[in-house]
C-alpha cells in the first residue's frame, strides 16, 4: 500500500491583518505565528537584499518556535516604500506621516516586498517590486486622509487599499497585492514546490 504524503501545515509569520487577508486568497488553510526579529537595514546591502533577508529571518524564526507535530511551511515577508532611494518606514507621528505623503504626492515611488518560504527540505526567497504614481494631494486632502484612516502602521504612511487613497492612485506598474503587503501570484508560484497539488 502506498502511503499518501501528508500535506504540510502552512504558517504565516505575521499578525498583519492585511497579510492574513492576502494569504487567504490562496484558499488553503493556514495559521499565524507572531515573531520578533530585527528589521534594521544593513547599509552595505541593497534595499532588495535587505527585505529578502528580513523576510527569511521571519520565516526561520517562526520555524524555531513552531510547536506542532505536523510538518510545516513557514512564510515571512517585509514591505518597504522607497522614494529616490530613501526608505519610508512606518511613521511615528502625525507630522512625520504628513511629510511622507507630501513627498509622495504627484510623484512615482517603488514598493518592495521581500518574501521567504521555508520548510525542512526547501527554501525560497525573492523580492517583488511595484511602481506607484500618485495624483497631487493638497494639504487639506492629506489631513483628511490621515484623520480618517490613521495609517501609522503602514510603510510610507498609506495603504493603497484604504478608502480615500483610491482617489489619488494614478498608476500602478506591477502587482497591486505587492503594495498591500504580499505578492500573491509570485508567492503561489513559489509555494508549488512546497505544497503538492497547489
Amino acid at each position: 500500500m502506498i502511503r499518501q504524503m501528508e500535506t504540510p501545515k502552512l504558517v504565516l509569520a505575521s499578525q498583519s491583518p492585511r497579510r492574513r487577508e492576502l494569504l487567504s486568497l490562496l484558499a488553503i488553510p493556514f495559521t499565524t505565528l507572531a515573531v520578533n526579529t530585527d528589521e534594521t537595514f544593513d547599509s552595505r546591502k541593497t534595499i532588495e537584499e535587505n527585505v529578502r533577508e528580513i523576510a527569511m529571518q521571519k520565516a526561520e524564526a517562526a520555524g524555531k518556535v513552531y510547536k506542532g507535530s505536523q510538518p510545516a511551511v513557514f512564510i515571512g515577508a517585509d514591505t518597504v516604500v522607497v522614494q529616490e532611494e530613501s526608505v519610508l518606514g512606518k511613521p511615528s507621528t502625525y507630522d512625520e506621516a504628513f511629510r511622507m505623503l507630501q513627498n509622495l504626492q504627484n510623484a512615482t515611488h517603488k514598493v518592495h516586498t521581500g518574501f521567504a518560504v521555508v520548510s525542512d527540505s526547501h527554501r525560497h526567497c525573492e523580492c517583488v517590486t511595484t511602481s506607484v504614481t500618485f495624483e497631487p494631494m493638497d494639504d487639506r486632502e492629506i489631513e483628511r486622509y490621515l484623520e480618517k484612516m490613521k495609517p501609522y502602521d503602514k510603510a510610507g504612511s498609506y495603504g493603497i487599499q484604504d478608502p480615500i487613497m483610491a482617489c489619488y492612485v494614478r498608476r500602478i506598474d506591477g502587482c497591486y497585492y505587492n503594495v498591500v503587503g504580499l505578492p500573491v501570484s509570485r508567492l503561489c508560484h513559489a509555494m508549488k514546490t512546497f505544497i503538492p497539488g497547489l
